[in-house]
């Protein structure tokens, strides 16, 4: 390991010791994170403002079923109800949506704002565009991620990633 010298708290950039500098995922989130920016950028064209990508699948969805409690939303989308939560906080502070008294005095439903259904038909324009955009991706690829992500779902069914990951920190010294 490279020396640092003692009164020098500068890192020395040729230390390879920072794990984080190897991610074999990254450049999948970072692919993800500039289609997300692209599709952004299609609704700022449009004026749209506060709108982000993460949002439309929710406000289609409560378009579509009509409002529903944080937890059906969270089950309907697949996500954690901690994870829908703060993503509904975020919605209604951008005025995408807003609660409601549900059907006890205990239970609110989210649903859509009136600037929501004011673009609904453009939200699941863009939705349909995105998806075959992508499917004309997929279609040029040897390859497609979503026979990626087919071909690791198998691959977990028979040996989960927490199983995998217990396996490599056994072998690893620092893990215990």
């Amino acid at each position: 390991m490279p020396h640092m010298a003692e009164d020098d708290p500068t890192p020395d950039p040729t230390d390879s010791s920072d794990p984080t500098d190897q991610s074999l995922w990254r450049p999948l989130r970072l692919l993800q994170a500039s289609m997300d920016a692209d599709i952004a950028r299609i609704y700022a064209e449009k004026r749209i403002t506060g709108l982000k990508p993460s949002f439309v699948m929710e406000l289609l969805r409560l378009h579509a079923r009509g409002p529903m409690t944080i937890t059906e939303l969270a089950e309907s989308v697949g996500r954690t109800h901690s994870a829908l939560s703060q993503k509904v906080a975020a919605m209604r502070a951008a005025g995408w949506v807003e609660t409601v008294a549900g059907d006890d005095a205990r239970s609110k439903k989210v649903t859509l704002t009136e600037q929501a259904r004011g673009i609904l038909g453009r939200l699941a324009a863009e939705w349909r565009a995105t998806e075959a955009a992508v499917a004309e991706i997929e279609a040029e690829l040897p390859y497609p991620l979503t026979r990626v992500v087919t071909d690791i779902e198998q691959l977990l069914a028979h040996k989960s990633f927490h199983d995998r990951i217990v396996e490599k920190l056994a072998e690893d010294p620092a893990w215990e």
